[in-house]
């Protein structure tokens, strides 16, 4: 015989005079109250119902209960709010406060709910291309629409054109634990991967690509960078860019490219014999400066270098010399910026050094908006995934750039971010007229969620 649930536990113990009484009783609650701060970042930047129209609706109007708007919000949102898998969502699709950021709090037809559960959001991530046809994926999707608006949302967050702009390249692993499409192992990783590429600007994210794994580190990536260059000076004509990246970039088809379409780069490049040979005297100045400070010494030497048959031209090279206790630590890097404007030192340790922020930037997409859970069979779902990860992303660092600057949070992760304004408690009181959110009384950053949702809905 099956138990009979009642929602009272009665008493289970006590604190000093006063007993402990638990019930399930508490009415209509949600643990994420502080993602309406989440929908005033949506109006600002209209972000869902832009992703939205980069899909193709085949389905019957009147037969439809969730809106690809609907279905968009609730996956961003959901990933924002820490709820990476799409089971979470059967229970989600009951949260009132989900409800109220989507604006639709009641079903439009009978039996159904007023969010969609895991198996419409399932069809959502597997849209195939429409042209193929099918009977029973009606909703597809324009990967260019998808590419072309994390450009168009870097450009909309300038009030002005900047004078000079740096896009940082960088792949990652994203390991694979199933048979997907593209599973390759990866030698340098140890294990089934993908290998996307990302580009970031700063903060801002550009592109994230899902590759095969069995491919060169920057495979793709002249086409990608096009792509985005093209893009922007379309807006900002004069704008100087600058490539950054490691070794895995200092390819010749990249660097020729930037070379005739007037864009620098600085590139990581990998030591070899004829490198290391060029650094034998500024090596054994830094050693010799270790063995008498006893610290960490730095020489630097600027040469040009050509390769011996995959360079198609000279170029700049800057050879840091570098003596650590126990170890010699020579390091290169390949660049078209002259001397004149960036001296030796300056280049590798102010411009170069500063590319390992870009590394932060792709742990917060991967690890705290879970762009790494490409679980589902192809590469065209995977990538969706992918995409909806970076959205989130994007909201999230929306909501950090506008709403929090200056504040003790404008550099928290996303996940603390999520932590400190999102994840709050509140009872939820509908009536015909209105509905009436009450936060906790307890939450210590209630006067950075208010500041930020005044700066995202000004007046």
């Amino acid at each position: 015989m099956q138990a009979q649930c009642t929602g009272k536990l009665g008493e289970i113990g006590r604190v000093g005079q006063r007993r402990i009484a638990l019930d399930f009783d508490g009415g209509t609650l949600s643990s994420d109250a502080g993602a309406l701060l989440l929908r005033d970042v949506d109006r600002t930047l209209r972000l869902t119902d832009r992703v939205a129209r980069c899909f193709e609706d085949g389905r019957s109007a009147l037969l439809v209960e969730h809106s690809v708007r609907t279905l968009v919000m609730q996956r961003i949102v959901g990933i924002a709010l820490g709820y990476e898998d799409l089971n979470d969502h059967d229970e989600l699709r009951r949260d009132p406060v989900l409800a109220t950021l989507a604006g639709k709090l009641e079903a439009r037809r009978k039996g159904c709910q007023a969010l969609a559960g895991k198996s419409t959001l399932n069809r959502l991530e597997h849209a195939p291309d429409t042209r193929e046809g099918s009977r029973y994926h009606k909703i597809g999707h324009d990967p260019a629409a998808f590419e072309s608006l994390f450009v168009d949302l870097f450009i909309e967050a300038h009030a002005a054109a900047p004078d000079e702009i740096v896009l940082d390249l960088d792949a990652t692993d994203d390991p694979l634990h199933g048979q997907q499409e593209g599973r390759f192992f990866h030698g340098y990783y140890g294990h089934y991967c993908y290998l996307p590429l990302y580009i970031f600007c700063g903060r801002h994210l550009l592109a994230a690509k899902l590759r095969r794994a069995n491919i060169d580190a920057a495979a793709g990536a002249r086409e990608e960078v096009e792509r985005i260059v093209h893009h922007i000076r379309r807006h900002w004509p004069a704008v100087r860019i600058i490539l950054r990246a490691d070794s895995g970039f200092a390819r010749d088809e990249l660097m020729a490219w930037c070379e005739s379409h007037g864009v620098d780069f600085i590139f990581g490049l990998a030591k070899n014999k004829r490198l290391k040979e060029e650094l034998v005297t500024e090596m054994a100045e830094a050693e010799a400066a270790f063995k008498e400070t006893g610290r960490a010494a730095r020489r630097f030497r600027d040469f040009r270098y050509r390769t011996l048959d995959s360079w198609s031209r000279e170029r700049r090279v800057v050879g840091k010399a570098e003596q650590l206790p126990g170890k010699a630590n020579p390091r290169f890097v390949v660049t078209s910026l002259d001397s004149g404007r960036w001296a030796m030192q300056a280049l590798y340790e102010d411009l170069y050094c500063a590319r390992g922020e870009m590394e932060n930037r792709i742990k917060e997409c991967q690890l705290h908006l879970f762009a790494d859970r490409t679980s589902t069979a192809t590469m065209r779902a995977n990538q969706l995934r992918l995409w909806f990860a970076s959205f989130a992303y994007v909201m999230m660092e929306a909501l950090r750039r506008i709403g929090l600057a200056g504040t003790e949070l404008a550099d928290a992760t996303c996940e603390s971010l999520r932590l400190k304004l999102l994840k709050i408690g509140a009872q939820v009181k509908l009536s015909v007229r209105r509905i009436h959110i009450s936060m906790a009384s307890g939450c210590p950053f209630q006067s950075l969620w208010h500041l930020a949702r005044a700066r995202l809905v000004p007046g």
